[in-house]
């Protein structure tokens, strides 16, 4: 790749920085539509919602940190992990979620599962919260953009959720739907992605130990815009897999059509793992940068294949990386 650099010789920002696309033809469709609504009842909450996650008072939530599934990398800050997010239902810049996501009501909720299931059910949070004992487990999280964090998760595997529903022969595939609200969410009345937000996996991804359903971080319960109040972690894969504010699981026979696929099919696959030797079309993925560590001039470290989570190589045996990207 043909890194550029000025005439002083300091390399000019990454090509994993620049806005995608998609993003950048709906921009400023997606502010105007902010502004008219800027000074609203709405402000006061998002004030008080965005002080709330800088002073970490989110109602606390205690799980058992699982060593075999923890990186001992050094964790990011709870700041930073909390203010540079992507969560296009809210906004498309990094900063919008923390200030536009205190909007979204998280009480009450309910996720519904169905498809092809001997046990179809809905369940509310506190159901969900009671499923399984929660687990704290410390996962790398690296974004398709370049930038990586280190993150305390709370959740339990996703397979407890497989053994409950009891999937049929059929079920091949698991589709997971986030909350599309227009009312709670400015980002939806936008057409940078289709909505609602959907993403999925094969059910042996879905099976495997690291995938988590994730109900909290930093002994806390999901700030607003980390994807509250439930959603799925999937350390292996690169962030936008990991579906927020999921409403509802879907197990199906066919492979689903997810969001980014459907934008941009040929920059964003259906599997989507972290793999540094399969680029993306407009930049690198062989580096990254560690938000809060790794200064923005420079990329200070190697990306590891499967962000080094080795463990699902297995899954993928005898695939073409390259053509299943």
């Amino acid at each position: 790749m043909l890194i550029k650099r000025s005439p002083n010789g300091i390399e000019l920002p990454f090509s994993s920085e620049i806005t995608p696309r998609a993003v950048f033809e709906a921009r400023r469709s997606f502010i105007k539509q902010a502004a008219i609504g800027a000074v609203s009842s709405a402000a006061l909450l998002e004030m008080m919602n965005r002080e709330a996650f800088a002073q970490g008072t989110h109602p606390k939530l205690a799980g058992k940190l699982n060593p075999a599934y923890s990186a001992l990398d050094k964790q990011t800050a709870y700041k930073d992990a909390t203010t540079y997010n992507n969560f296009y239902e809210f906004g498309t810049d990094k900063s919008d979620p923390a200030q536009n996501a205190g909007t979204l009501r998280t009480r009450p909720w309910t996720v519904t599962i169905e498809g092809e299931v001997n046990k179809p059910m809905t369940l509310d949070l506190d159901a969900l919260l009671k499923l399984a004992p929660l687990e704290e487990r410390v996962y790398r999280l690296r974004c398709v953009e370049g930038w990586s964090m280190v993150i305390p998760w709370i959740g339990y595997s996703f397979s407890e959720i497989i053994k409950k529903v009891e999937p049929t022969g059929n079920a091949k595939y698991v589709e997971f739907i986030s909350l599309a609200d227009n009312k709670q969410m400015p980002g939806v009345s936008s057409r940078v992605l289709h909505w609602p937000y959907t993403e999925g996996l094969r059910i042996d991804e879905a099976n495997h130990p690291l995938a988590l359903l994730t109900l909290g971080m930093y002994g806390e319960t999901l700030p607003n815009q980390n994807g509250a109040p439930v959603r799925m972690v999937l350390p292996w894969k690169y962030g936008f897999k990991s579906a927020k504010s999921i409403v509802k699981i879907r197990f199906v026979k066919d492979q689903p059509r997810t969001s980014w696929n459907l934008s941009a099919p040929s920059e964003y696959g259906f599997y989507s793992n972290v793999n540094p030797n399969v680029d993306h079309p407009r930049w690198s993925q062989a580096s990254e940068r560690r938000i809060g560590e790794d200064g923005f001039l420079a990329r200070k470290r190697k990306t590891l294949m499967y962000n080094g989570y080795n463990d699902v190589a297995s899954l993928y045996t005898g695939m073409d990386l390259k053509k299943f990207f």
